[in-house]
């Protein structure tokens, strides 16, 4: 199982929570940035930032999982 190999190389729960929280902050971060960075315009900004916050629910899920196991 995914979850027991992850939880024995020393993943916890708390690890993708923190990781969930900072693909969100960093998603905002990526979306001033290239609006700041590119001349391509708000499309392209909301793109990098739709693609780095896409991240967070899998980290959630992956705390979920590992927060059940740990119980």
């Amino acid at each position: 199982m995914i979850v027991k190999l992850l939880h024995d190389k020393g993943l916890r729960a708390d690890h993708c929570f923190d990781a969930g929280l900072a693909s969100i902050g960093l998603s905002v971060v990526a979306w001033a940035l290239s609006m700041q960075a590119e001349a391509s315009g708000v499309s392209r900004a909301d793109r990098w930032g739709i693609f780095v916050g896409e991240w967070a629910p899998t980290f959630f899920a992956l705390g979920l999982a590992l927060s059940r196991y740990e119980d």
